[in-house]
């Protein structure tokens, strides 16, 4: 933050430096060499080069007036104030500005932009919407309505207002951004979630579909339709649906076992779970997939039968976690003096496994036990995967 602070007065100074020589020049008739505003110029540059940044930028700030050609450094020292965190003076100098009435009307749209920007910082999301949702009503410039709109959308859906995130975001930046269209799924799932939770079926399909049309990769929606049709005891559909997630993102294989196992017995088809396991182990073999074919095969054939599917899929790729549930295997199949010593290296692998985290953000990499649809470092939606390798999946 110093150098990036430093820097943008740096660049302030010669703004200024620049709109005095312009200002010198037209005034060549005055031969006064040395104006209030210069030397307050060069007091400001004398703190810059002594590194002191806060008395520089006072002594810019009132040294500065405001007019069309210095709106711009008016406009960097008040962002400048935001980025290090004193919002409320940023507040002051974009005040100042907006009542100006010299501004030309994209001059002030830009003001409001940052005004909104520190409203935003300040925590006062109802005057920052009111200045967004003027923006992207009234103002004649393309770019400035595009960037309000984001600001916009990220505000509404902090504050869960997921429908008028969609309304203002379709379809402009949802058709340019895959991003923004990865969001707009996760907020039809939030609605058919909430839909779904006033028992509201219909609704609940009706945006599950559209996320499917908005992201045909959202995971999330096809895990809510086969939610929907459990709650009807369409247990096929159900089974159907969860296929479905490996062709969109392997990945998320890890995420459908349990609700994909609960289906196959509550409609009494061990073998036919059994046979879908397999497919997927040839296609996904991960960790939970190797344990859970597994463990099926323990309760129908025996611990021999999984204990063998386990050492087949080690000797291909090692896994700490098919590693531990092969000792537990082993310990309930041996009764010998080996029993204690696997006992001691079982606690060992299930004190590295209570300390690995299971889910990780592929973009900022903050990992948890969790799966969180939308990351809570840094907010991105259906980042958030199953952690894979030696360690995990």
């Amino acid at each position: 933050m110093p150098d990036v602070l430093l820097l943008t007065l740096l660049l302030a100074a010669v703004a200024i430096g620049w709109w005095l020589g312009r200002r010198e020049r037209r005034k060549a008739e005055d031969p006064a060499p040395s104006s209030g505003l210069a030397r307050d110029y060069f007091v400001g540059l004398n703190y810059l080069l002594n590194d002191q940044q806060d008395r520089a930028i006072e002594t810019f700030v009132a040294a500065l007036e405001v007019n069309s050609e210095t709106i711009d450094t008016h406009i960097t020292l008040g962002n400048l104030f935001r980025a290090r965190g004193e919002a409320d003076r940023a507040v002051k100098i974009h005040q100042n500005l907006l009542a100006r009435p010299t501004l030309s009307g994209t001059q002030g749209d830009r003001v409001q932009l940052e005004l909104s920007r520190d409203f935003l910082k300040l925590g006062l999301l109802d005057r920052a919407e009111r200045l967004l949702q003027t923006l992207v009503r009234d103002t004649q410039d393309d770019e400035l309505r595009l960037e309000a709109k984001r600001l916009l959308v990220d505000l509404l859906e902090r504050e869960g207002e997921w429908q008028q995130a969609l309304s203002v975001a379709q379809p402009q930046l949802v058709r340019h951004s895959e991003e923004m269209r990865r969001a707009a799924a996760h907020w039809l799932c939030q609605l058919a979630e909430q839909e779904r939770f006033e028992a509201s079926p219909g609704l609940a399909r009706k945006h599950l579909r559209q996320a499917l049309n908005t992201d045909p990769r959202c995971v999330r929606a096809n895990l809510l339709l086969a939610g929907l049709e459990h709650d009807t005891g369409h247990y096929r559909q159900e089974i159907r649906l969860l296929s479905r997630i490996p062709d969109q993102d392997p990945a998320f294989t890890p995420t459908l076992l349990d609700p994909l196992a609960h289906a196959y017995r509550l409609l009494d088809d061990e073998e036919g779970l059994i046979h879908h396991l397999r497919q997927l182990l040839e296609r996904t073999p991960y960790t939970s997939v190797i344990i859970l074919l597994a463990e099926t095969l323990r309760q129908r054939e025996g611990p021999a039968a999984a204990i063998a599917l386990v050492r087949e899929q080690l000797a291909r790729e090692s896994s700490l976690g098919a590693l531990d549930y092969l000792m537990d295997l082993y310990r309930q199949d041996d009764q010998g003096e080996s029993l204690e010593r696997l006992e001691l290296l079982q606690q060992h692998t299930r004190t590295l496994l209570k300390a690995l985290p299971r889910h990780r953000c592929r973009r900022c990499g903050f990992a948890g036990e969790q799966l969180h649809w939308q990351c809570p470092r840094c907010r991105s939606w259906g980042t958030t995967k199953p952690i894979t390798g030696i360690e995990g999946e």
